[in-house]
């Protein structure tokens, strides 16, 4: 399938209305009677606080603060670990046996918690350059303003700075590949210092 093209827009940009569509496409597959519980989803939550935290506010530098992250962002990439198309060892027996409404129960009971952001403390210069970075290669174009995340398109205001930085490195070397190719083309060109940039900035916005 070929993906539109906005007449006169940079590269970058279409590659931001790329990631838009394939976000609102991977929607469709989401099932239409969904009716998730959030309090149900507190129960089956116990299991992850080891790793993600109390309500999912994880201290951990391996493992995603949950908390305040959008459901269908959750519930996309739980089902993404089930079925192979997401990696991470410790995740694999967590989601092995997780039902279609525990996934979408956990994602609700996850989105619905306050995040308590751990910033790190880096020197203003280099918040500016991430700031800066993010502007040129259009970040907000898919994950908003603020980095708030919409729908499919996760949040990242206030995610720990490290799993920021491993991310964004494993799309651009093609380590994870769960997301159509759009990340892997928005990283291909950022070098390690761009990725500290990066991490940064958003690590310090609330």
């Amino acid at each position: 399938m070929t993906m539109p093209t906005l007449r006169g827009a940079p590269r970058s940009m279409d590659r931001a209305w790329a990631a838009l569509l394939c976000g609102w496409f991977a929607a469709a597959w989401l099932p239409s009677n969904a009716r998730a519980d959030a309090e149900a989803g507190k129960a089956k939550a116990q299991v992850c606080v080891a790793c993600h935290g109390p309500m999912g506010n994880s201290t951990t530098p391996d493992y995603p603060i949950l908390a305040g992250q959008t459901a269908r962002y959750i519930y996309l990439q739980l089902r993404d670990f089930k079925e192979g198309r997401r990696n991470h060892p410790p995740m694999s027996p967590m989601v092995d046996n997780l039902s279609r409404e525990d996934m979408q129960d956990l994602a609700d009971y996850f989105a619905a918690q306050k995040l308590v952001p751990v910033t790190i403390k880096p020197d203003g210069a280099r918040i500016e350059a991430g700031r800066k970075k993010s502007a040129e290669v259009l970040c907000t174009m898919c994950h908003l303003g603020g980095f708030s995340g919409q729908n499919e398109i996760p949040r990242v205001a206030g995610q720990l700075y490290p799993y920021i930085v491993k991310q964004l490195q494993d799309f651009r070397s093609h380590t994870r590949t769960n997301d159509a190719g759009n990340m892997a083309s928005v990283t291909r060109n950022l070098t390690d210092d761009d990725i500290r940039n990066l991490a940064a900035y958003v690590n310090n916005l609330q």
